[in-house]
């Protein structure tokens, strides 16, 4: 179990977005979770001073689909950093943990195969309380935490050239 505040994180440590460019992939099922996680990315990529137009968010069907939709931004936009989130609550099968499995090796593949930030932004929990604790809960949002992660991969992988 998370043991920290999400959302708590030192803000002069996070580089600005200004001039960065996120694709956001958001899963429509379990939508009060992950639009309220879709709310906490954008809204920190904001404070960091991204843009509305260098934010484009999108939505795929569910948690599974997210490394695709993931894939079209990397081969489709021109973005610096892409941010997947969705939510998988633990059912009485074992549908979980394909589920999980398969968005966390895709995300890996993402990340590797078009040497940019894909960022995991995805909760599993074991019930929906969990979910609703890390989606802007007393918990803090996974979203806030996705989009500072993106800021500051983008910023090092910049930081090589």
């Amino acid at each position: 179990m998370a043991t920290k505040d999400l959302s708590a994180y030192d803000i002069n440590s996070v580089p600005s977005a200004e001039n960065m460019r996120f694709g956001v992939v958001v899963a429509e099922w379990n939508w009060e979770i992950t639009s309220a996680l879709a709310n906490g990315a954008v809204d920190t990529l904001k404070k960091h001073g991204a843009t509305d137009e260098n934010i484009s968010v999108k939505y795929v069907p569910g948690t599974f689909e997210l490394p695709l939709g993931g894939q079209y931004f990397a081969e489709l936009d021109n973005v610096d950093a892409v941010i997947l989130l969705g939510c998988v609550i633990q059912g009485d099968t074992r549908h979980f943990d394909y589920i999980c499995e398969g968005v966390t090796q895709g995300t890996k593949d993402l990340n590797l195969k078009y040497n940019k930030p894909f960022i995991f932004g995805v909760l599993t929990t074991n019930n929906e309380q969990q979910a609703l604790d890390r989606a802007g809960g007393k918990l803090g949002n996974k979203g806030d935490e996705a989009a500072v992660t993106a800021i500051k991969m983008v910023a090092l992988q910049q930081s090589f050239k």
